[in-house]
């Protein structure tokens, strides 16, 4: 109706005024039959996708007022060091397949190749912000393998029995509250307490897992009590590196077969089990995703009354 006009897609991103005149009256030339182009070799000025993550990364972390870990810092350096395939394409150039193709050849853990696409997706997000790029082509990026992260062994009652025998040592009050809270290492070191209505609100990795609510257990309500008027809200009061250390440490003199910090996520859903927590509420309180499941995932709403009488019904018979 003459009321809107489609831009048409740009031919190519020049560094001049002149390289630009010169390419469209080709163009135009071109459209008239006065010439043949050979739009494979057309040049595309966009910066390399090496070039785009620098001024990302300096914007990131050094230009913003939010200061960054430098955990994180090095999370996003190992992320893009394994996108060395494109280092040196120009940004424009690249499609779908070529990005998607970066993780597909990627040969490290679900976990690593988060990384990567976290990082691609920020990286296209800059780029269409300051109109580098018009189109996101890392939208659809996909992990091609099983989440491996998953996988666990969950303490035994005959393993948990000794950690409770062991309840005054500082490393072991630790592994209670993740045995009994069912949250990852991480969501430790920067997790809210609220002791006067006794629940955590936290989560880290994935959208249902994330600022979730969960009950604080009464066998684990003084441990955490201290922690957090001691600590603040890193319970961990560490590194999720360095309590692993201490962790390995302190199974081995309790005489306990190696578990990871992830065995005691899978010990909470065990119990939960167990004890007969209602199946979605346990989904809910490990922040599993109801996937296609509309009527919990949107309208399964939940009161923390409800959830606290569901992890009641987990007993401490130690």
């Amino acid at each position: 109706n003459g009321k809107y006009q489609i831009m048409p897609k740009a031919l190519a991103y020049t560094e001049t005024w002149e390289d630009a005149y010169e390419l469209l009256t080709a163009y135009n030339m071109e459209r008239q039959g006065k010439i043949k182009l050979n739009h494979n070799v057309l040049i595309d000025r966009t910066p390399t996708f090496s070039e785009v993550y620098e001024k990302y990364f300096h914007e990131k972390y050094y230009a913003s007022p939010k200061k960054l870990s430098e955990a994180s810092m090095y999370s996003t350096r190992a992320a893009f060091k394994n996108c060395s395939s494109i280092h040196n394409r120009q940004i424009g150039t690249l499609k779908y397949d070529d990005l998607q193709n970066v993780i597909n050849n990627c040969q490290l853990k679900h976990s690593s190749l988060e990384l990567i696409i976290t990082l691609i997706h920020q990286i296209y997000k800059y780029a269409m912000k300051y109109e580098i790029i018009d189109k996101d082509y890392s939208e659809f990026l996909y992990i091609p393998i099983p989440d491996d992260d998953e996988a666990g062994v969950p303490f035994s009652d005959d393993e948990l029995k000794i950690l409770w025998e062991h309840k005054d040592d500082d490393v072991v009050q630790m592994l209670l509250i993740m045995c009994y809270s069912g949250f990852r290492i991480k969501a430790f070191t920067n997790i809210e307490v609220h002791l006067t209505d006794g629940y955590f609100k936290g989560g880290v990795k994935t959208k249902a897992s994330k600022d979730r609510i969960v009950p604080i257990h009464p066998a684990i309500y003084e441990f955490v009590k201290n922690r957090y008027e001691k600590y603040g809200n890193n319970l961990l009061v560490k590194t999720s590196n360095a309590f692993r250390k201490d962790m390995y440490s302190k199974l081995k003199i309790l005489g306990i077969k190696k578990h990871t910090p992830h065995d005691c996520r899978h010990t909470f859903s065990m119990l939960c089990e167990k004890y007969g927590v209602n199946e979605n509420d346990r989904k809910r309180l490990l922040g599993h995703s109801f996937q296609n499941d509309i009527t919990n995932a949107k309208y399964g709403h939940r009161s923390l009354a409800d959830l606290e009488k569901e992890i009641n019904k987990i007993m401490v018979c130690y």
